[in-house]
């Protein structure tokens, strides 16, 4: 299947897309800050400047996007047009992640992965229980964790 727009609209379209100070981490950065949390963004200091460093807490949070770190979740979908490009680049931040996340425990730094699905879209949880999720965790609990969006509801 090809691409329904052409070479030159894809690459300005990819162009605008931001792999700093997206949408999600906006939000949830402006909340937790509400909530009387003071972090570093992007801290170059750790492997994979992680997107919220929380030094206090000895804490990191990440917001990840569904599509491209390939969450097993409605939002994401393997692209039909150029798989091959998609499933390498796609793997391999998957790939990345494992390796930082593993690079974080064995610096002591416990992390929270906060995914796409749980601010946007049909299982959206909504930034009020995620904040309220992370903020408890961020005090209390010591374990690596996940946010993602609920599970679709069952009739009853």
């Amino acid at each position: 299947m090809s691409d329904v727009v052409d070479h030159r609209t894809r690459s300005v379209m990819m162009s605008g897309i931001r792999g700093k100070n997206t949408k999600p981490e906006l939000v949830l950065r402006s909340e937790l800050h509400k909530r009387g949390f003071r972090f570093r963004v992007h801290y170059k200091q750790l492997p994979g400047t992680p997107d919220l460093v929380f030094p206090k807490y000895k804490a990191i949070i990440l917001i990840n996007g569904c599509f491209w770190h390939g969450h097993d979740c409605h939002l994401f979908r393997w692209p039909a047009t150029r798989a091959q490009f998609w499933k390498i680049k796609i793997e391999s931040n998957i790939l990345r992640d494992h390796k930082n996340l593993n690079k974080y425990r064995e610096l002591n730094w416990k992390t929270l992965v906060i995914w796409e699905c749980a601010l946007k879209g049909k299982t959206a949880i909504g930034i009020n229980q995620t904040c309220e999720v992370a903020s408890r965790w961020l005090q209390f609990d010591h374990l690596d964790a996940e946010i993602t969006g609920s599970p679709l509801s069952q009739p009853s």
